[in-house]
């Protein structure tokens, strides 16, 4: 893969936007492109500063961890309403094989086919477009299939450690999940954070609590991702207004799924991840993590969600952890 140019791509065709006004006025309204300059492709993960990291590692008072991937295997959250998002395909390719000859030491070694956000994962800026447009103004044609793509990949989010704040909008509300059709918006999520007795600083990274991920575990996967609670529309100010880093929640969809405007579709993904280089992330398995805030009276901790350095790619597997 190419490094990215100073030099502007070629323009594509004229690429006509059919997204209503709403959507276009918070587009304007939460825009960073060329704020951390004009080849940036870590949008708001600039936001982590050395400053900001030195101060999560305060948040590490006990050493308890609480790990908070879903399990990578082949009857995972995806139920292929979402085509070519496989499971994990694990096959074995040796197994204990003997190298160097009889007696000697044995290896096994295994294989496994799967879509990058198949499971907890982060989305890459590069994930989604609109109007033509990928995060900073590049062109969406500078995806390809032979490089993937060439600008704001997985590979370009080389450090994702800060401060993570759970804002448990179902505990919140006195509920073990939030319904179908609710969508997260910012009242709830400053009921939240009044209810974690924190407040949301520049540069954390926060991990939104439906209690939706209860369904898959219960063994329902069409039911988890179908409706959905989610993330509204009017939730992008909020994070933009307080410098947010990235956000990640327990849900297949991230957003409101259905979508709470008719025949808007992933606007939220749009709005975080074009306008304002937001990385998100889903499937995350918040239940422990909850439990444990609950129990420790606090909702901050370190939080260390390292991606896949995959080039090119467009999302990436992570195995987050809180660290208390």
């Amino acid at each position: 893969m190419s490094s990215p140019s100073s030099q502007p791509s070629p323009e594509p065709a004229a690429h006509p936007s059919s997204l209503p006004p709403e959507f276009h006025d918070i587009a304007k309204r939460v825009n960073n492109w060329g704020r951390w300059g004009a080849d940036d492709e870590l949008g708001t993960l600039n936001l982590i500063t050395d400053e900001v990291v030195r101060g999560a590692t305060a948040e590490v008072r006990t050493g308890q961890r609480i790990p908070l991937a879903l399990p990578l295997k082949e009857d995972g959250v995806q139920s292929g309403m979402i085509q070519g998002r496989i499971n994990p395909f694990h096959t074995m390719v040796q197994i204990n094989q003997e190298l160097f000859g009889p007696g000697t030491v044995a290896c096994s070694d295994d294989a496994v086919t799967m879509g990058l956000q198949c499971a907890t994962h982060w989305d890459a800026l590069s994930h989604v477009s609109h109007s033509g447009r990928l995060y900073n103004g590049r062109p969406a044609h500078t995806i390809t299939a032979h490089n993937g793509a060439e600008f704001g990949a997985a590979a370009a989010m080389r450090h994702v450690v800060s401060r993570g704040v759970l804002l448990d909008v179902a505990r919140a509300k006195g509920l073990d999940r939030l319904p179908g059709d609710h969508a997260v918006t910012p009242e709830d999520l400053e009921e939240a954070e009044e209810f974690a007795g924190t407040k949301v600083r520049s540069g954390d990274i926060v991990l939104v609590r439906t209690g939706q991920v209860q369904v898959y575990l219960a063994g329902d996967k069409h039911g988890y991702g179908y409706p959905s609670p989610g993330l509204s529309i009017r939730t992008p100010e909020w994070f933009h207004a307080r410098d947010v880093a990235a956000v990640a929640n327990d849900t297949l969809t991230f957003e409101i799924f259905p979508p709470e405007i008719e025949n808007l579709w992933l606007p939220v993904h749009a709005l975080d991840l074009v306008e304002m280089g937001m990385p998100q992330g889903q499937n995350w398995q918040l239940e422990e993590l909850s439990t444990a805030c609950a129990q420790e009276s606090r909702y901050t901790f370190l939080l260390t969600a390292m991606p896949e350095p995959f080039v090119g790619a467009t999302g990436t597997p992570v195995a987050p952890v809180a660290v208390f």
